[in-house]
């Protein structure tokens, strides 16, 4: 049998924190989400003006990254290079960048969903929470 690491309610604090703060200092309203390996919601916030769609979006980028063991993006790049079949592929709802999963040592344990500015800026919030922890 196998130990593997699991994300606590201590780190979820963190990572919640550092992406709050790097949203605040750029002056992002965004929806932040956090979730387990399984893509199970661990905290969402909606900061004061992001908009409400953005409470959706996020967790599904999450959820996404996640279950698929890599960022958002990734399935993003993969329906813009034309396959768009993937759009049918199952239990993946956020296919926009802005997801990025909680890696160490190979092993996903959640990850981060943001959703409510440029996609990119999205992903550096969800990337500033991860790093808290130092991964």
């Amino acid at each position: 049998m196998q130990t593997k690491s699991v994300l606590e309610l201590a780190d979820v604090k963190i990572i919640a924190a550092a992406a709050e703060a790097e949203a605040l200092k750029n002056k992002w309203a965004v929806s932040i989400a956090i979730v387990d390996d399984g893509g199970h919601l661990l905290h969402l916030a909606r900061l004061d003006g992001a908009a409400p769609i953005s409470s959706h979006i996020a967790p599904a980028k999450a959820n996404t990254a996640a279950m698929g063991r890599r960022e958002s993006k990734v399935y993003e790049d993969v329906i813009n290079g034309g396959r768009i079949s993937f759009l049918s592929a199952p239990h993946l709802k956020g296919l926009l960048e802005g997801g990025v999963p909680i890696m160490k040592d190979g092993v996903c344990l959640g990850a981060v969903g943001v959703s409510g500015v440029k996609s990119n800026e999205d992903a550096q919030v969800a990337r500033a929470g991860i790093a808290a922890i130092g991964l």
